[in-house]
């Protein structure tokens, strides 16, 4: 019996266990079936040697048909080995996000947001990016309903200007603990424009999403993504 390449082996090969397999006992389940058949490469091995001992001597099997074939299968087993590569790295990356997610617990972070959570007593410090030629800079913190409760200036500097309300109010006041909003304005060369402050976040736990490997910061002033932290202290 000769055959002209391996996969046409194979193929009456896989013909003939389908075959035993369905004139064999039904205890016999379908993973079981399909695993046999699966090729690998020793089975590979084995077709081609039996392919050469039984191939027609006046036609000989062309020997690139045996490289390509044995180069496919090759790629195949290639590809499987990377998959599980990359799986191995992802859960590496995993452990370490999240290792270095852990560290930061118990840290305050500044981290782009307007609004932040004031304890009793306490303050809440930011810092926000000034742009060159502002000559004023003013923050109004309004409580969780929009009313105002403080208004102050801060002397301006072009660059991470910080900034502190130490938690009194217009009147005179102390604010009661709760969240407030910020919203900071600049007087640049004439010109009024909003700024984005960043604020001062007390890090109490933190949250992987294993879909993507992102990290989250659960705070005192909310949720926030690791990539919106511009400094730890």
């Amino acid at each position: 019996m000769s055959y002209n390449s391996i996969g046409a082996y194979a193929a009456q090969t896989a013909a003939n266990a389908a075959s035993a397999a369905s004139s064999s006992s039904n205890s016999n389940s379908a993973g079981s079936a399909n695993s046999s058949l699966a090729l690998t490469q020793n089975d590979f091995l084995q077709l081609l040697v039996t392919q050469m001992q039984n191939q027609d001597p006046t036609q000989p099997t062309n020997p690139s048909q045996f490289v390509n074939e044995f180069s496919a299968l090759s790629e195949v087993s290639g590809i499987s080995s990377m998959s599980n590569s990359m799986s191995a790295l992802s859960n590496s990356m995993s452990s370490a996000q999240i290792l270095s997610g852990t560290n930061l617990i118990g840290h305050t972070v500044i981290a782009s947001g307007n609004s932040g959570s004031l304890t009793a007593g306490g303050s809440i410090t930011g810092a926000v990016n000034v742009p060159a030629g502002t000559t004023a800079l003013t923050v109004q913190v309004t409580d969780a309903s929009g009313q105002l409760v403080k208004t102050f200036s801060v002397p301006p500097q072009t660059g991470v200007t910080p900034f502190t309300w130490d938690g009194t109010t217009n009147s005179g006041g102390t604010a009661p603990a709760g969240t407030y909003n910020f919203n900071i304005s600049a007087d640049t060369n004439g010109t009024q424009s909003s700024l984005t402050p960043e604020l001062a976040y007390q890090v109490n736990s933190v949250t992987l999403d294993p879909s993507t490997n992102s990290l989250t910061l659960n705070t005192n002033g909310g949720s926030l993504p690791l990539s919106a932290v511009s400094q730890v202290m």
